[in-house]
């Protein structure tokens, strides 16, 4: 008897019995489609981040002030030190200053596009004719618009005569602008009267960003009638406005098209360090969107496999269940099993129909999973917001891991089978 004559035998065994050959597959569908849903629903999210954080520039390396400590409050000898994240108001000698920053553009010219200088001035409203907009207004320098990948829909950035001079000048949204004057157009140039850290402050809109509410995170999680945009004026009106020290807790620096992001971030990173040999309190350390981006990856799928691992265990039992079922079928059919082997079928025939057979069931039991799988992990990803990722090696590989459990859980009751004797099969009743 044929391989192909051994899966007809299969198929109609399962259907003269579709409610119990349904009820055994039960537990590989489940199994199998909570695996596939998990992994889905992880590589949509995976994905998501992904895209997210790579549009944020794979290139940028942020450099940041961090505090030391001692080998004599760490635990450790040898002079080592650690580095604490965090700086707890460091004087203005402590920061990164526009004179490090202006040294580093020289040395580092053509290796970097853009150094990023930001100072966070707070969050405010600005109420015109009754409708209100809130806003996160931060200092900027004109790389920012590099940085940050704005998109200009008419007038300018902040620049660097905005920051030499102290203009009270202003970018807002796009979706701001149409709030609160009902046209773009309409707010170039007007005045802004912003509440902001229990003052108002005044500026004079220069440009206007567009803002893109559908790749906003928390746009899902906001009123999309009250959204919170960003409003950029020139970091020296934002540390007048806080009264910050001169220089930066951190920059962004982003990377000219062909350097190598991990040459640059070590050179970066020696660079600066340079100027704090001889400080006792604070250091420098560099991190690139690279390197988030890998731990991040990394992060999620540990978490995905791990979840899906826990999953699979169902899988266990399924395959308890295939093994049950064979024994039952191979009991029902010991006078079949003894006319076969009476004429002269070898125990290998046997033993393959039945394996054969356990295949068959974890198959079609395999490919409902991944079915049923996929469609759970679509609608999952779709209702958290995320498109949906399903992996086509994560089915294959359900569905070969599914036929594996059918020869491993079937192997036992077939190899019983092929060992029943004749004489004592055709005498059972």
């Amino acid at each position: 008897m044929g391989v192909l004559d051994n899966i007809l035998m299969a198929l109609s065994s399962l259907k003269a019995n579709k409610m119990r050959s349904l009820l055994t597959m039960l537990g590989i569908i489940i199994g199998i489609s909570s695996v596939i849903a998990i992994m889905t629903v992880g590589d949509s999210l995976t994905g998501s981040i992904t895209d997210s954080m790579a549009g944020m520039g794979a290139s940028n390396i942020t450099v940041s002030l961090q505090k030391k400590s001692s080998s004599s409050s760490s635990g450790f000898s040898g002079g080592t030190r650690m580095y604490m994240f965090g700086p707890n108001n460091p004087d203005e000698e402590d920061l990164i200053s526009e004179a490090m920053i202006a040294e580093y553009r020289s040395l580092f010219d053509g290796r970097v596009t853009a150094v990023s200088c930001t100072e966070s001035v707070g969050s405010g409203t600005i109420t015109q004719a009754e409708v209100s907009g809130s806003v996160n207004v931060t200092g900027v320098n004109p790389d920012v618009l590099t940085v940050e990948d704005l998109d200009m829909i008419t007038g300018r950035f902040i620049n660097d005569k905005d920051n030499a001079d102290a203009k009270r000048s202003a970018v807002i949204s796009d979706y701001l602008a149409e709030k609160l004057y009902g046209s773009v157009e309409k707010a170039m140039g007007e005045k802004l009267e912003v509440s902001l850290n229990n003052n108002v402050q005044t500026f004079y809109v220069v440009g206007i960003y567009h803002y893109d509410t559908s790749s906003s995170m928390m746009t899902a999680l906001s009123d999309s009638d009250n959204l919170t945009t960003s409003m950029y004026v020139p970091a020296a009106v934002g540390k007048k406005i806080t009264q910050a020290n001169q220089g930066y807790q951190s920059i962004t620096v982003v990377g000219a098209a062909g350097e190598d992001v991990d040459t640059l971030l070590s050179d970066t990173e020696a660079f600066f360090t340079s100027f704090y040999t001889h400080n006792e309190t604070y250091t420098i350390s560099a991190s690139s969107m690279k390197e988030m981006l890998e731990t991040m990856t990394e992060m999620l799928d540990t978490v995905k496999v791990a979840i899906a691992g826990i999953a699979a265990i169902s899988l266990l039992v399924g395959g308890i269940g295939v093994m049950n079922i064979m024994l039952v079928s191979i009991t029902e059919r010991t006078r079949e099993i003894g006319t076969r082997k009476a004429l002269g079928a070898p125990n290998l025939a046997i033993r393959i129909q039945f394996i054969i057979e356990a295949m068959i069931i974890c198959m079609i039991a395999g490919l409902l999973g991944v079915l049923l799988g996929v469609a759970m992990g679509a609608g999952a990803a779709n209702l958290l917001g995320y498109p949906a990722k399903p992996s086509a090696a994560a089915c294959s590989l359900a569905v070969g891991f599914s036929m594996a459990i059918g020869v491993f859980f079937g192997y036992y009751p077939a190899n019983k089978a092929a060992k029943l004797d004749p004489i004592d099969a055709l005498r059972y009743e």
